[in-house]
C-alpha cells in the first residue's frame, strides 16, 4: 500500500484513547495535564480531514500528541511566571510626592529625549522606553540592527551630556 493514502476515520479515534492517555501521562507527569493533552490532540485531528500514508492510526496520533505536548511546553516557557517577593523586599516607591527631585530629573530626561533628532529619539524610545530588542526596533523602524545599536548609543550619550549640565538644585518654572 506504499504511495497510497487514506483519510483518517474519526469514528475510530476512540479506540486509541487509553493508549494516548497513558502516553500523555508519561510525558506530562500529571493526570489532569494528560487529559488536557489528549483533548488537544483530538481537537487538532478533528479540526480538518487528515490523510494518512499508512494503516497505523496510533502512530499518527502519537506524533500529533507529541507535537501538541512540545507546543504546550514551548508556550509555557514563554509565559511570565509570577513570583512572590523575597522576605524583606521593599518595592521602589514611584511616588513623586515624596521625592520631588526625582520628578524633576524624569522631566529633564524626557525633555532631552524629546530634543533628540528623529532617528536617535525613535531608536532610544523603542529600546529604552518601550523595551524592544535591537532586532525588534530595527524591524519596526525599517533600518539595520547595527544602525539601531549606533543610534541608541549616541542618543544615550547626548542625553547623558545634557543631564550633566542640569542642576537639580535649581528648579525651573513650567509655564
Amino acid at each position: 500500500m506504499r504511495g497510497s493514502s487514506r483519510i483518517l476515520d474519526p469514528a475510530t479515534l476512540g479506540d486509541h484513547v487509553d493508549r494516548l492517555f497513558r502516553a500523555a501521562w508519561a510525558m506530562c507527569g500529571s493526570r489532569t495535564d494528560a487529559e488536557d493533552l489528549v483533548q488537544e490532540t483530538f481537537a487538532r485531528v478533528l479540526a480538518k480531514p487528515r490523510r494518512l500514508r499508512s494503516e497505523d492510526d496510533l502512530g499518527y496520533l502519537l506524533q500529533v500528541l507529541r507535537n501538541a505536548f512540545l507546543t504546550s511546553r514551548r508556550a509555557a516557557a514563554r509565559r511570565i511566571v509570577a513570583v512572590d517577593a523575597p522576605a524583606g523586599f521593599e518595592p521602589v516607591d514611584l511616588s513623586v510626592q515624596r521625592r520631588p527631585e526625582d520628578a524633576f530629573e524624569v522631566r529633564e530626561i524626557f525633555a532631552h529625549i524629546a530634543a533628540l533628532s528623529d532617528g536617535f529619539r525613535d531608536a532610544l524610545v523603542a529600546v529604552d522606553i518601550v523595551g524592544l530588542s535591537y532586532a525588534e526596533a530595527a524591524e519596526l523602524l525599517d533600518v539595520k540592527e547595527a544602525t539601531i545599536a549606533s543610534r541608541v548609543h549616541r542618543a544615550r550619550l547626548q542625553v547623558a551630556r545634557g543631564m550633566e549640565s542640569v542642576d537639580p538644585g535649581v528648579l525651573v518654572e513650567e509655564g
